[in-house]
């Protein structure tokens, strides 16, 4: 008989689904119960961005670790326990509602023999992409410069660029859920679409919006020819400052950068650089480095040149549960011994 312990809210008709997919399933609901745990274990910023003010917690300590002791299960959003390996002694399957293996590095589970998953590819990509074409527009219409001169009281017409999207071409680090959402609006807009993964070139079949998909070793190659550059893959060891100086200085002049991944796949140093010494007309950047311990650095936050948002390219007005949709269908999975849909491999990273 599966425990299935959730520590984040699930609506009652998919509470419903999950007790439904075996008679034997117990699902107990904690929702908030480890919240003032997390105000001891995480940043002072993670826990002002991301729970409520008057969120404490539920139940003792006590409680809190017999509910963990029991459960095979764990569902869980951001932020998590950081103790939870420990403190599950019979915990097999861990799946986290975001998309971002990352945001396990610092736990007990990185590296575990618990299954891991993540929702990867279970997001709102369409939302993401039309974030990042949004970036792209703000830049290639100038609207950066519209906000200084609002700023100010005074317009400046030489501010405004004449770059239109047509017939350019943007190159996504990263073809996958997201990144192939991305291409395809790009070309419906008009533009040619490249891509780079990490499992390397793609045959002609395997293309989907994107005209020719290399591996990471021909990036600065694909920068070279692009106008605009998303970035939207996984943040990895092999992805850590995967875009610095060579690749950003190898881009079109003029070119944009947009990033709805995570702020460490790029070296925000050579990014300052670039913006002021280099190629780059503007950076659109959902992410940043260490986005959930502390707010944007100044020299970003305060750049002409650059768009920051808190990583709110995911939020639409579309309802969807998406995640909740992946671990129905792995609990089926799980129960008859299949191999589950989205498992980290610690090695690859996620």
């Amino acid at each position: 008989m599966p425990k299935i312990l959730s520590i984040t809210p699930v609506p009652k008709a998919d509470a419903a689904r999950i007790r439904s997919v075996h008679s034997s399933i117990t699902l107990t609901e904690a929702p908030g119960w480890f919240d003032g745990e997390y105000r001891d274990t995480w940043p002072a910023y993670t826990i002002t961005r991301y729970l409520p003010p008057n969120a404490w917690g539920s139940g003792s300590r006590a409680e809190r670790d017999a509910l963990l002791a029991e459960a095979e299960i764990v569902l869980a959003s951001w932020p998590f326990p950081l103790d939870l390996r420990a403190r599950a002694p019979m915990l097999k399957w861990f799946h986290q509602r975001p998309a971002g293996a990352s945001n396990l590095r610092r736990s007990d589970l990185w590296g575990s023999d618990v299954l891991v998953s993540t929702s990867r590819g279970y997001g709102d990509s369409t939302a993401i992409a039309e974030y990042a074409v949004a970036g792209l527009l703000h830049f290639s219409k100038g609207f950066n410069q519209a906000a200084h001169d609002a700023s100010r009281r005074e317009f400046d017409p030489t501010g405004y660029p004449s770059a239109g999207l047509n017939d350019k071409t943007v190159c996504v680090l990263g073809t996958g859920g997201i990144g192939s959402e991305v291409a395809r609006l790009c070309v419906a807009l008009g533009m040619r679409a490249v891509g780079i993964r990490r499992r390397g070139s793609a045959a002609h079949n395997e293309l989907g919006p994107f005209s020719k998909i290399s591996g990471p070793e021909s990036l600065r190659q694909m920068a070279a020819e692009s106008d605009y550059l998303v970035v939207a893959c996984q943040w990895t060891p092999a992805t850590d400052r995967l875009v610095n100086a060579a690749v950003l200085r190898s881009l079109k002049p003029g070119a944009v950068l947009i990033n709805v991944s995570r702020g460490e796949i790029i070296d925000e140093a050579d990014l300052l650089d670039a913006l002021d010494n280099g190629p780059l007309r503007g950076a659109a950047l959902d992410v940043y480095v260490g986005e959930f311990e502390a707010p944007p650095p100044e020299s970003l936050w305060a750049h002409p040149k650059v768009l920051i948002t808190p990583h709110t390219s995911a939020i639409t007005d579309r309802p969807a549960n998406y995640s909740l949709e992946l671990f129905i269908t792995n609990l089926a999975r799980y129960l008859a011994s299949e191999p589950l849909e989205n498992l980290i491999l610690w090695e690859r990273g996620y």
